[in-house]
């Protein structure tokens, strides 16, 4: 019990305790415990219209800058795709078209077009064209056709059903014209001419000098002529002079022949003797050559058919350009032929025509100095006496003593002889003159 109680007094003087313990804990408040500072990555959210408002504090950087420009570039870069992309789909229908219509022009330049000319321009967009073979015909113009270099009386291609103008011809000069040029000049030169020192010297004076020394003329006071007639008999050296004329001048040389300006169609003879005279006046100094001018210059009568008539408008244009308002300049004419008797007076009259040179049949002279140039390069005998061809009787041109020593050359070669002897000439003298005298159309070597 003694022992209890001490105990026991312990026991009741402890609530004692526990209540002055309470009083002092109540005088102390609850204080809550401070936020840990922000360690990790995460953070917590905050609630309310207050947070969501709020922005968060950035302090910039030289990385943010960094990061800035380079989004900056790739909004560039997009909005340059954008707008690329944007032109492309734009300009789809446009290359869309133009491929549409490149086929389309493809397919119209595939298919044959006629060649007609150029009457005149209307507007932009129409014109009147006119072909050889038909009317002129109110057409329209392509789009595609430059514009610029059209112009009346020009070449173009037309569209072979509906006529439309597809094209111009770049080249206006007539193919026909091309052909006239000689290109290569002739290996024939004055010395290859036998004899004919008066016509040399002639032509030289009427054609080439004015080319050449056009100051001489003007120093004596007189116009040097438009053009020569070179007429005689047949073989007598007309055309060979000439050859000789092309060979030794520098001028652009057009050589014709008389029926080539004879065209089928109404019209087209005149328009070729324009393009010949205009190209040679493009070409100029120019010499142009028309042999056997008495194809197209015989005199006039009434004509009785379309094809007589349409022979004289050819040389009607002839003598225009002859002697017409346009001047010619350094273009010289030689006119070529053997029947001088039918030419037009019109065509032979001074002006168009200053010099007419007449070309005999060779004399004692020339026949030597003809013989001479043909055997030069021949083998001959020792018993060949060519005086005995020379002093002839017999009526020979140029080309009849070219003839006989052709024809003795080739008596030799049949014998197989390197030589050509007397009696060779003697009988190749005797076949040419029997041919020529008996007219037998025949070969010429028997």
């Amino acid at each position: 019990m003694g022992q209890g109680t001490p105990g026991g007094m312990n026991r009741q003087g402890h609530p004692g305790d526990r209540k002055q313990d309470g009083s002092d804990k109540k005088e102390k408040k609850f204080e809550p415990a401070a936020p840990p500072a922000r360690v990790g990555r995460k953070q917590r959210k905050q609630k309310g219209p207050d947070a969501a408002s709020r922005l968060p504090t950035v302090t910039p950087v030289s990385k943010c800058k960094l990061r800035l420009l380079k989004l900056e570039r790739v909004k560039d870069y997009l909005l340059m795709e954008e707008e690329f992309v944007a032109y492309q789909e734009r300009l789809k229908p446009q290359e869309e078209k133009a491929e549409e219509d490149r086929s389309k022009v493809d397919d119209l330049r595939g298919s044959p077009m006629s060649v007609g000319n150029l009457e005149e321009l209307i507007d932009e967009n129409h014109a009147i064209v006119s072909s050889s073979v038909g009317p002129e015909y109110y057409v329209g113009i392509l789009s595609f056709v430059d514009k610029d270099q059209l112009e009346p009386g020009c070449a173009i291609l037309m569209h072979n059903k509906v006529l439309s103008v597809v094209g111009l011809l770049q080249d206006e000069v007539d193919p026909m014209v091309s052909v006239m040029k000689v290109e290569k000049a002739p290996l024939e030169s004055y010395a290859d001419i036998g004899g004919l020192d008066a016509q040399i010297q002639e032509i030289k004076e009427a054609v080439e000098l004015p080319l050449t020394h056009p100051e001489l003329y003007e120093d004596i006071g007189i116009k040097p002529p438009k053009g020569v007639i070179l007429y005689g008999e047949p073989g007598t050296g007309k055309t060979l002079l000439a050859k000789a004329v092309a060979n030794s001048t520098s001028a652009t040389f057009l050589r014709v022949v008389g029926s080539e300006l004879i065209q089928k169609y109404l019209g087209d003879g005149p328009k070729l003797v324009r393009e010949l005279f205009r190209v040679a006046d493009d070409l100029s100094p120019a010499i142009v050559f028309i042999d056997e001018i008495d194809a197209v210059g015989t005199k006039r009568y009434d004509a009785h058919s379309g094809g007589e008539r349409e022979i004289q408008r050819t040389m009607l244009e002839l003598l225009n350009q002859l002697d017409g308002f346009d001047s010619r300049g350094d273009v010289k004419v030689i006119l070529a032929t053997n029947r001088i008797e039918s030419l037009d007076p019109a065509l032979l009259r001074p002006g168009r025509i200053d010099r007419k040179i007449e070309f005999p049949l060779p004399d004692i002279k020339t026949r030597r100095r003809i013989f001479q140039i043909h055997t030069s390069r021949m083998t001959l005998a020792d018993d060949v006496n060519l005086e005995e061809f020379v002093m002839t009787k017999d009526e020979f041109s140029g080309a009849d003593i070219k003839a006989i020593c052709t024809e003795a050359g080739l008596l030799a070669l049949r014998e197989r002889r390197m030589k050509v002897t007397h009696p060779d000439f003697k009988k190749a003298k005797d076949k040419v003159m029997f041919k020529k005298k008996e007219g037998v159309p025949e070969g010429l070597y028997m």
